[in-house]
């Protein structure tokens, strides 16, 4: 090989290093701001189920203007993809050795690796059940009354609503402290500690108020009864 050629070799090899690098930092980025802040909002919206059906479907469902509604799904679903490559192209390098070294911070790191699987496969269903279905097909929103129907009486519902926000919960939280780390916000074993102390707070507070939600709707529905056949 001629020294021109291992020169544009080692030029590749190192655009390709910077180039996974920022994009490591975008992903890493997004999934804090704004999917982040937007999950923890939507999380606190949800809690209106306390307060009924118009009360949820105003906090959660309803848009002001088609130009609100287009402007959230950008700031949420552009960045959400981008994420879920990114989380994606990682899932095919991840190589667990928890075996071989039985660390808590190894432990922590398989958990998100697995919780990011089943939290893609819980967004993929939930923006398509509750956003998509309804609007598309139904011609509308989706109501309070069938999501807590749907609680109440179908059983894999509320299973899969329990597991996805617990992923989703410690995903977050477990996100945030990575994010930290990886952005130099907390680099010395004490400030590491002290992240590794609000993440778990995070992580119970966005999984009490997920289940409190949860709680909320699965009561509704035995107001409501069960959804009628054919339904």
């Amino acid at each position: 090989m001629s020294t021109s050629e291992t020169i544009a070799g080692d030029v590749k090899d190192t655009t390709s290093r910077t180039s996974q690098f920022w994009f490591s930092r975008l992903g890493s980025l997004l999934a804090v701001l704004p999917l982040g802040v937007w999950t923890v909002n939507h999380i606190w919206d949800n809690l209106a189920a306390f307060a009924g059906a118009d009360a949820w479907q105003e906090a959660v469902t309803e848009h002001r203007d088609p130009a609100t509604f287009a402007l959230t799904v950008f700031i949420v679903w552009a960045p959400l993809l981008i994420h879920a490559i990114w989380g994606t192209i990682r899932l095919f390098s991840f190589r667990p050795n928890n075996v071989s070294y039985p660390y808590y911070g190894n432990f922590k790191y398989l958990l998100q690796r697995l919780a990011a699987v089943g939290v893609l496969a819980f967004i993929g269903a939930h923006i398509w059940l509750a956003f998509l279905q309804p609007r598309l097909l139904e011609g509308h929103a989706e109501s309070f009354i069938d999501i807590s129907r749907e609680m109440r009486f179908h059983v894999p519902t509320l299973v899969v609503y329990v597991l996805g926000t617990l992923g989703v919960a410690y995903h977050l939280a477990n996100g945030i402290w990575s994010f930290s780390m990886g952005w130099g916000l907390a680099v010395g074993k004490k400030s590491l500690k002290r992240m590794d102390i609000i993440a778990i707070l995070l992580f119970l507070v966005l999984l009490a108020a997920s289940w409190a939600t949860i709680y909320a709707m699965y009561n509704a529905g035995s107001m409501y009864g069960p959804a009628p056949t054919g339904h």
